[in-house]
């Protein structure tokens, strides 16, 4: 069945404004999403920041668990430290061990 003339650009007419409204627009194609940068480089910030400050737990926690173990003690003068060895002691197995015993523990052994 052949359409006239008319209705046969009629009709393709039509199927190109489908085709149209729904290529995306180029005005827009390339252009950049703003988003918060400032949110996103404060959530960045505070990440480091905690991040960082679990390792500043985690290594006063190792040096109070070696004093209180009694791990550092100087082999020549009893009373005195190995301020050296409160350095390089690893006083638990593993550093989570000591993340989570300072995170439990927030006031003092009595």
């Amino acid at each position: 069945m052949k359409f006239p003339r008319n209705e046969q650009e009629e009709a393709e007419g039509q199927v190109m404004k489908i085709y149209k409204e729904s290529s995306p627009a180029l005005e827009t194609l390339f252009e950049w999403a703003y988003i918060n940068h400032l949110a996103w480089s404060l959530v960045v910030i505070f990440l480091g920041l905690i991040f960082w400050l679990c390792l500043a737990l985690v290594n006063a926690e190792n040096q109070r668990n070696a004093l209180m173990t009694k791990q550092c003690m100087d082999p020549i003068f009893k009373t005195e430290l190995d301020k050296k060895c409160l350095r390089t002691v690893k006083s638990r197995e593993h550093w989570w061990e000591h993340l989570s015993y300072a995170l439990g523990h927030v006031s003092p052994e009595k």
